[in-house]
């Protein structure tokens, strides 16, 4: 049984990005059953966010509370959220399998960066100067910016070339392997590598008693 959450999913992705694709699985209609949604509200969005390092705990409870006055607005955002989730999944579900993204996926992609980034300034920091996000009252899709700006860093980064998407039985989680010799073929050994060795190991005996 799968007890996993919004607020306690692994997050095996390498990129915040990937992560947040990861927050489904089992996408393909032929493994339906094997089919999860972690994000089926706004309020695990905003858990997800949290527990992935995007909030802190003041803006949380802040924007659960904005949440509940305007329910409607979640609700449209967290559409907005599924709709770039999917987005940011498709064109690295591409790279991973050697293909060229769909144009019209990257052009979401820039659309939601170019709103994003007009988000961002450079403020003073001890020392020196570094980036910020510029929150006003009741924006609820601010988990949202960091993540899409997390998907166009990565498009250029020489980590692309190191995206692949999990072997695992009814998982197609996304990861940037950092492997010395680049065959890591699971999202994590634990969780998928795991199952598939003892799926294989199941097989083999059934086979052998036969």
């Amino acid at each position: 049984m799968d007890e996993r959450t919004a607020d306690n999913l692994e997050l095996v992705g390498g990129w915040i990005c990937l992560d947040f694709a990861n927050t489904a699985t089992a996408r393909d209609e032929a493994l339906r059953r094997l089919r999860r949604e972690y994000l089926p509200t706004y309020g695990q969005l905003v858990a997800w966010s949290r527990h992935a390092g995007l909030l802190a705990e003041v803006e949380t409870k802040a924007l659960l509370k904005t949440a509940a006055c305007h329910p409607a607005l979640a609700a449209a955002v967290l559409d907005c959220a599924i709709a770039l989730r999917e987005t940011i999944y498709r064109i690295f579900t591409a790279i991973a399998q050697a293909r060229e993204p769909d144009s019209r996926d990257l052009a979401t992609t820039n659309a939601v960066l170019h709103a994003a980034l007009s988000r961002l300034q450079v403020i003073p920091s001890a020392g020196g100067f570094q980036w910020a996000w510029v929150e006003g009252e009741g924006e609820l899709d601010r988990m949202l910016w960091p993540i899409v700006r997390s998907a166009a860093d990565l498009l250029i980064s020489a980590d692309l070339r190191r995206v692949r998407q999990c072997a695992g039985e009814g998982c197609d989680w996304l990861f940037v392997d950092t492997s010395k010799n680049q065959s890591r073929r699971w999202c994590s050994m634990n969780m998928c590598g795991s199952r598939d060795k003892a799926r294989r190991y199941y097989r083999r005996r059934k086979t052998q008693k036969r």
